[in-house]
């Protein structure tokens, strides 16, 4: 599957600090359990990533609204 298919799965998505100090994104769903931890400073640097995709999206959005 690539990141611009769709598809029907449900997974559960959580985020947050961990004892050590970490960011963890935990990941759920379908028999999987997915833990991912980062130091904050990458935690920091997804989050732009997320920023800049969501921005991206409403951009390609915005442009398939006008071809209506």
């Amino acid at each position: 599957m690539g990141i611009d298919k769709e598809s029907d799965a449900e997974t559960n998505l959580q985020i947050g600090p961990t004892t050590l100090g970490m960011v963890r994104i935990y990941v759920e769903g379908a028999g999987i359990e997915l833990p991912m931890d980062f130091e904050p400073d990458e935690a920091r640097e997804i989050a732009e990533e997320i920023l800049v995709a969501a921005k991206r999206a409403e951009a390609m959005a915005g442009r398939q609204g006008e071809d209506k």
